[in-house]
């Protein structure tokens, strides 16, 4: 188990880079989701050539390794823009709803159902990223296509989450994520062009933060994740990627000097107290069967006679 703890910590990190480096703004936002995907698949494809690590799978797992390309390239694509049309808060707060979707989805359609510690723990960490932002924030959304952009990126992200899952338990990583990335790149390549977006003159200063999306958001970030994702349940991770927005608030504390409150110091510290909770171990049969158990072993004292 140690080991998927180390990969998703590894993952949220990776990924925790990327609103930085999207708030640079060398780029458009769907500009840098095509590249961060595309770099990432030319890296990925000779290595896994070398290796022979690819594996085919079935052809039902072909499609839906495909889908699952389109999708994340599609959450990453609306996160993109709703962070340009209104603020990286506003987008990251919408997309990291999330885990409820995930969490309903699971329950819905897995049969690794979602427990008690999870749904306390996405209270618990929803009500943490509440604090971080503000209620008066909550309170002064604007139900404009950043929002809707914001909330459809949460969507594709938990879908992604539910579908990856189950691809993973039938193909390995590096099939998967090649498969992925392909999917992706056309999906995003075929966005850009509709939306006739520069994908060539860009300054070397551009090239060099498209290229560490690519190498350090996605190939690093995402195979330490989906190693988690084929380990443990589609749920705990979903709401552990939530810790994100924390090491987000602090890099950019850190290399772009925005401010850190007292009142987000409090949000992260409620927000990680959720994500703890869920890795907590709680079985509701498992307890009543040792509370049996315990009940039985204690005998009764008689009262002594003579």
């Amino acid at each position: 188990m140690q080991r998927e703890k180390l990969a998703l910590v590894t993952g949220i990190l990776g990924i925790s880079v990327f609103p930085i480096l999207v708030k640079m703004g060398y780029t458009s936002g769907l500009v840098s989701a095509f590249y961060r995907m595309f770099f990432a698949f030319i890296i990925l494809l000779p290595i896994v050539l070398f290796t022979k690590a690819f594996r085919w799978p079935s052809l039902k797992f072909i499609f839906l390794a495909l889908l699952c390309g389109a999708l994340f390239g599609a959450d990453v694509a609306v996160w993109n823009i709703a962070i340009e049309e209104s603020t990286a808060t506003q987008a990251t707060l919408l997309t990291n709803l999330s885990p409820i979707w995930v969490g309903i989805g699971a329950f819905l359609f897995l049969a690794d159902k979602p427990r008690t510690n999870f749904w306390i723990g996405t209270v618990v960490a929803l009500l943490g990223m509440v604090t971080i932002v503000g209620f008066k924030f909550i309170l002064n959304l604007e139900f404009d296509r950043a929002f809707l952009f914001g909330i459809l990126s949460g969507v594709f992200y938990s879908i992604y989450f539910l579908v990856s899952k189950r691809v993973l338990d039938h193909m390995n990583i590096t099939s998967f994520m090649l498969i992925n990335l392909a999917a992706s790149s056309v999906f995003l390549g075929i966005l850009n062009l509709i939306a006739q977006e520069n994908l060539i003159n860009h300054s070397a200063q551009a090239w060099f933060v498209l290229l560490t999306q690519a190498v350090v958001c996605q190939l690093i970030a995402w195979l330490a994740l989906n190693y988690a994702v084929s380990k443990m349940r589609a749920t705990r991770v979903s709401l552990a990627l939530l810790g994100q927005a924390v090491l987000t608030a602090f890099l950019a504390w850190l290399l772009l000097n925005e401010p850190i409150s007292f009142q987000m110091l409090i949000g992260s510290l409620i927000l990680l107290s959720g994500i703890a909770i869920t890795f907590i171990p709680f079985n509701k049969s498992s307890w009543s069967l040792s509370r049996k158990i315990r009940v039985k072993n204690i005998k009764p004292k008689l009262p002594k006679m003579g």
